[in-house]
């Protein structure tokens, strides 16, 4: 059994199959010919948070390859009356094959997994976002061939930069990344960074960051939860939007997880301009996390030609 609740629970083999089975199932997908990999299959969705692409991409994902996904919000549950998590993890894990779970505390994901009796998948905590983290690799590959480039971040170093960071440690990619004071990486992926081998460095300047990348990485400034403090992140991350001046001496793609807020993190000219690949990850959301559910539920597939 496999749960994924960050990046780095898979190793680069898991990763580098994942994509190569995500890319046929993408092309499968394209010729309307997408094989019944995960028929009898049913993932259960559990949401404490709102969501648009995780929610759809994983239902749409689960119908497509034959199975079934059933989505709740928390407060549906008998958890609001009362039911401990892990009586509720275990009833699921009874009915269901995985659990997908959007919350807030990472140590919800934790309680899951040590309930649960099938995998349990992170669609987003506090401190990481392993599957938006696959399709931006997926994103990277098809875009330069390989994973021999230079990466930037430029931003908060928030959940998606965690699990970014990470898996730029996983696959060889050589990363800068660019945060305000006080907005680092955490402890933990800077640890897990620097041990990796890759070349890796942090600054304040973005500048500096985006100078020698061949791909720039952005999110929201203002993560769901941290709205109370908008104000002073709004002043405390003056100089970090990504726009055609910060832009103007590199070729580099720009990449955004989404939801984006439009001229703020990112200038609407550079998110809908040709040099963006806003939403070829938005796609691939959908076609990586498909290669994840195979590999967790069917992984004696046997993958499209």
């Amino acid at each position: 059994m496999t749960h994924l609740l960050d990046i780095d629970d898979l190793t680069k083999t898991d990763i580098d199959s994942i994509l190569k089975l995500a890319t046929k199932l993408k092309q499968s997908h394209i010729d309307g010919n997408v094989p019944s990999l995960l028929h009898g299959k049913t993932l259960s969705m559990l949401f404490e948070k709102p969501s648009t692409r995780t929610r759809v991409s994983f239902e749409v994902g689960m119908n497509m390859l034959g199975g079934d996904a059933i989505t709740f919000d928390l407060s549906q549950l008998q958890l609001s009356r009362g039911e401990t998590l892990s009586d509720t993890t275990k009833s699921l894990s009874l009915y269901v094959d995985a659990i997908l779970a959007r919350v807030t505390d990472h140590s919800l994901l934790e309680q899951l997994s040590l309930a649960s009796t099938i995998p349990i998948i992170n669609g987003l905590s506090d401190k990481s976002h392993p599957c938006q983290a696959l399709a931006d690799l997926l994103t990277i590959h098809e875009n330069f061939g390989n994973f021999d480039v230079q990466a930037a971040w430029v931003g908060d170093g928030n959940n998606v930069a965690n699990s970014f960071a990470r898996a730029c440690s996983i696959m060889g990619i050589d990363l800068v990344m660019a945060t305000p004071k006080g907005y680092e990486l955490s402890p933990e992926t800077l640890s897990k960074i620097e041990s990796s081998g890759i070349s890796f460095s942090a600054t304040n300047d973005p500048s500096k960051a985006v100078s020698e990348a061949d791909v720039v990485y952005t999110d929201t400034w203002v993560s769901m939860g941290d709205e109370s403090t908008r104000d002073k992140r709004l002043s405390d991350f003056d100089g970090f939007q990504i726009n055609s001046k910060l832009l103007d001496k590199t070729e580099a793609l720009v990449m955004h997880c989404l939801p984006a807020h439009r001229d703020e993190e990112i200038s609407t000219d550079i998110l809908d301009g040709n040099r963006s690949l806003v939403w070829t990850q938005a796609e691939n959301r959908l076609h990586a996390q498909n290669g994840l559910l195979v590999h967790i539920l069917n992984p004696t597939h046997g993958t499209p030609k």
